[in-house]
């Protein structure tokens, strides 16, 4: 299992790309499908969860909608006009960020990076 710490930075990206390509979808959900994704070496808690939940929707980055299901609440999130933009953004520093890491832990000899 990847250790919390190396996840919390990534956590924002993770959301928002899951909810890129799924529409909208609930907070367990998104515990499951980061654990399919990753074959179980990525574990979202919900404590680490819903506190940027709540944040990206503070921001206007996401939206929720409340159903009623199996007389429980269930409360999906879905991203904004401004959400789609910003996960474009999110994305390329992503990108970027494995690349450099790779750098580090893979220097290619004679290679300046700049």
């Amino acid at each position: 299992m990847i250790p919390t710490d190396l996840i919390k930075g990534s956590l924002k990206t993770i959301v928002l790309k899951l909810l890129q390509e799924n529409g909208r979808m609930y907070g367990y959900e998104i515990t499951r499908r980061v654990e399919e994704l990753t074959a179980g070496r990525i574990k979202l808690t919900y404590g680490a969860l819903y506190p940027v939940l709540h944040k990206l929707e503070n921001e206007g980055v996401l939206v929720t909608e409340s159903e009623n299901f199996n007389n429980r609440i269930r409360i999906y999130y879905s991203l904004t006009d401004k959400g789609h933009s910003v996960i474009a953004e999110k994305i390329e520093e992503m990108k970027m960020f494995i690349e450099s890491l790779q750098n580090i832990i893979n220097p290619q000899p004679g290679i300046t990076y700049a």
